[in-house]
Parts: C-alpha cells; sequence; structure tokens
C-alpha cells in the first residue's frame, strides 16, 4: 500500500492525542489533586491539539474534503464512520469535562473514567479500519488492534510524561513501550509469514491449484494506474529491515533508556523526558510508514505479483 503522508500524521497524532486523553481523565479521576498542577491544562491543551490536527489531516486523504460530514452517518457498518462518531463525542465530553475542573473546580470522576473508555474505544475503531481488510493479509489480525491500542497508549504516556513528569506514572509508561513493541515484534513476525493472498492465489481463484502452473499472460495495463501506484506499492525487504530497527531503536530502546535515567537533578529529568517524548513519536512515523509500505494488497495478483 502506498503510505500516504496524511494517514501517518493521522494515525501518529490521533492515536498520541486520545492516549494522552485516557492517561489524564484516568490519572485526574483516581488522583483529583492532578487538576491542581499548573501543566494539567497545558496536557488537557495538548491532547486536544493532537487529537484535533491527527482527524483534520485525515481529511486530506479523502477525494472530496468537503464531503466529510457524509462519513459520519454510515456508523452502522463502518468503521471509518464509528471512529469519526466516536472521536467528535470523546473530544466534545473532554472539552466538557475540562472546562468543569478549570472553571468550576469540579472534577466529576466517573465522567472521566466514561472520556477513557470513550478514547480506548475511538483508537480502536481507528485500528479495525485497517484490521477489518481480507484483500491485505498481513493487516487482517487481531494483533493490528492491539498495536494500535499499545502505541496509542504508549505515546499519550510519553507526552504526558513531557508535560506532567510529577504524574507519578513512569513505571507505568515504561510496562506501556514495552508491551507496544513487543505486540509489533509479534505483528511483524506474523507478517513475515504470510502470503499476499492469506492462503489465496491465482491458482485458487481460477479454481486450477490442482491441475496446472497458472502465469500471468499479459499484463493488464501499458503504464502504471491508480490501484499499481495506491495498492501495489513495493519496498526491497533490506530496506524494511532496516527500517524495522531504526524504529525499535528510536521509538522503543532510546525512549526506555531515557525514561529511565530520568531522576535527579529535575532540569536533566525534564531534559530527559522530552527526548523520549520525541524520540518515541519519531519511531512511531517509522513503523507507521512502515505498516503501510508492507502492506500486500490482493489485487497484486492481477499485476504479475505472487
Amino acid at each position: 500500500m502506498h503510505p500516504a503522508k496524511s494517514i501517518i500524521f493521522f494515525t501518529t497524532s490521533s492515536g498520541a492525542g486520545f492516549g494522552l486523553i485516557f492517561w489524564l481523565t484516568i490519572a485526574a479521576s483516581l488522583s483529583p489533586l492532578l487538576t491542581l498542577d499548573p501543566y494539567f491544562t497545558v496536557a488537557a491543551i495538548a491532547a486536544i491539539l493532537l487529537a484535533s490536527a491527527g482527524l483534520f489531516s485525515s481529511l486530506l486523504h479523502l477525494g472530496n474534503p468537503q464531503r466529510a460530514w457524509r462519513a459520519l452517518s454510515q456508523w452502522r457498518s463502518s468503521w471509518l464512520s464509528r471512529e469519526g462518531v466516536l472521536a467528535v463525542i470523546t473530544l466534545g465530553c473532554f472539552v466538557i469535562w475540562v472546562g468543569l475542573i478549570l472553571y468550576d473546580r469540579v472534577m466529576v470522576a466517573w465522567l472521566g473514567l466514561f472520556i477513557a473508555l470513550l478514547a480506548f474505544k475511538t483508537v480502536f475503531a481507528t485500528a479495525m479500519i485497517y484490521a477489518q481488510l481480507r484483500p491485505v493479509a498481513r493487516w487482517y489480525t487481531v494483533l493490528t488492534p492491539l498495536c494500535y491500542l499499545g502505541f496509542g497508549f504508549s505515546s499519550g504516556g510519553v507526552v504526558m510524561l513531557m508535560v506532567l513528569p510529577d504524574a507519578g506514572i513512569g513505571g507505568l509508561v515504561l510496562i506501556g513501550l514495552a508491551v507496544a513493541w513487543v505486540l509489533k515484534l509479534l505483528w511483524w513476525v506474523r507478517a513475515d509469514r504470510t502470503s499476499r493472498g492469506g492462503g489465496s492465489s491465482i491458482k485458487t481463484a481460477t479454481g486450477l491449484k490442482d491441475y496446472a502452473e497458472v502465469k500471468l499472460f499479459e499484463r493488464p495495463h501499458m503504464t502504471k494506474n491508480y490501484l499499481m501506484k495506491e495498492m501495489v506499492f513495493t519496498i526491497g525487504r533490506k530496506h524494511a529491515r532496516r527500517l524495522r530497527q531504526i524504529a525499535v531503536i528510536i521509538g522503543g530502546i532510546l525512549p526506555v533508556a531515557c525514561i529511565g535515567l530520568a531522576t535527579g537533578e529535575p532540569q536533566i529529568a525534564v531534559f530527559l523526558l522530552v527526548t523520549a517524548g520525541a524520540l518515541h513519536l519519531v519511531g512511531l512515523v517509522v513503523e507507521r510508514w512502515l505498516f503501510f509500505a508492507e502492506a500486500e494488497h490482493a489485487v497484486g495478483f492481477y499485476y504479475g505479483q505472487n
């Protein structure tokens, strides 16, 4: 699949934004004193900006962005529509919840926990946009939503540590980072063992699996068309392997080291936490680019790819 920049930014920024909403609402609901921290407002604004920026960037991938509102009406059958509806509801409830805290000094714990659940469902719905696609065998697995949820919580957690280093979630964020990358490693192992058609091929499609060798007689197009540009994107194995290593090192190992070393001098600790957050987000961009670039759509069979 062609790794569109708008979708890469959308999934990364939106995941971090709703992950941060999840962490903020959970932490504040369990420890109301967190809302008295002067940087709580900064963290809340950061969550809203990250989630909103991701959603707006997704409009750039639409053929007619002015009709994007119509996608919200198909929530009964479309995960894309469900993700949009959940995102709007989650952001609206979060703004109300933060407003009650800042202006009325009222912290509604049950509402915070409800918003955390909505944020969880929003990230899950985003993942299911891709995990439901049978033609892309590498995406069609339960590991896809698990990876999206893992990276949503890990990115939201590191951003929260950047803004609220005294929130007391450092240990949980470290665990979240480790779990997220373990899930991704499992996803890559499965992907390497999964064929383009997930068991299907030109032979099975023609019913000649046990009778003859089936080969493409002639290419369907003389020049590249939309499907070849968008659905039959290829990346060399050596480049993919190297980018995977870069993603794990930048997005996983280095952030864990920075968070682990963020003790002692406050200024040094803040610097290390900010560095950890920046590195993790950069690593996620690489991981998300690979998520799309390594996907193999079954339509590739039509163009002679195995």
